[in-house]
């Protein structure tokens, strides 16, 4: 009998859970991943290296990275380290945390997910009612239309989907998802109503 036992032993199957609880590390690694990929050019920029950044990127903007504005390099040094933040909110969600740090990462999550989307889409939106010619902008930006309608408002869009993608399933296992789901939401609409602030001000 402890012959037969030790036997099943060896081939019981792998629970279900497991496996679930491996694939659940992909989300967060593309959201880790994304993040560190997309700080890397503003701490090039930062340096006064315009590469890559002429014929995708706003003239005056490239004119201050070029000039070495002080002010102008600290919000790329800033905006970079807040994407390497973004980064370490991904990995984050990538294995169960204590309850206040799985908070903090829910809800920088749902934050995250809903200012990219937000961003994305309005470059997108703007892209296509510029090609349409529903909106005119300035001769010297005109070429910048299809890279923010092809290049920038699709990579925050994907960018927002993986870190939605992340925190939902982050919270789906989670034994108080119901909390959880909270702090995304408000993450979320805290998120909104900077982007629709910065928006109608003028600012973003």
């Amino acid at each position: 009998m402890s012959i037969r036992h030790s036997l099943g032993d060896t081939v019981r199957p792998v629970p279900p859970q497991a496996d679930r609880s491996h694939l659940s590390k992909w989300p967060g690694c593309a959201a880790a991943a994304w993040g560190l990929l997309f700080a890397v050019p503003s701490f090039v920029w930062a340096t006064g290296n315009t590469f890559g950044a002429q014929s995708t990127v706003s003239p005056a903007l490239v004119k201050l990275a070029r000039d070495g504005v002080p002010w102008f390099l600290t919000v790329l040094v800033v905006t970079g380290f807040l994407k390497l933040f973004g980064a370490l909110i991904g990995i984050g969600l990538t294995r169960p945390r204590g309850s206040r740090i799985s908070r903090l990462m829910v809800l920088c999550g749902g934050g995250a997910a809903t200012l990219l989307t937000w961003h994305g889409g309005l470059f997108v939106v703007h892209g296509v009612l510029v090609e349409a010619g529903a909106v005119h902008v300035e001769p010297d930006l005109a070429g910048l239309t299809g890279w923010y309608l092809c290049l920038w408002g699709p990579w925050f869009i994907v960018g927002g989907l993986i870190f939605a993608g992340a925190t939902a399933l982050y919270v789906r296992q989670r034994d108080d998802r119901g909390k959880m789901r909270l702090y995304g939401a408000v993450g979320a609409l805290g998120a909104l109503f900077l982007s629709l602030a910065s928006t109608a001000t003028g600012i973003g």
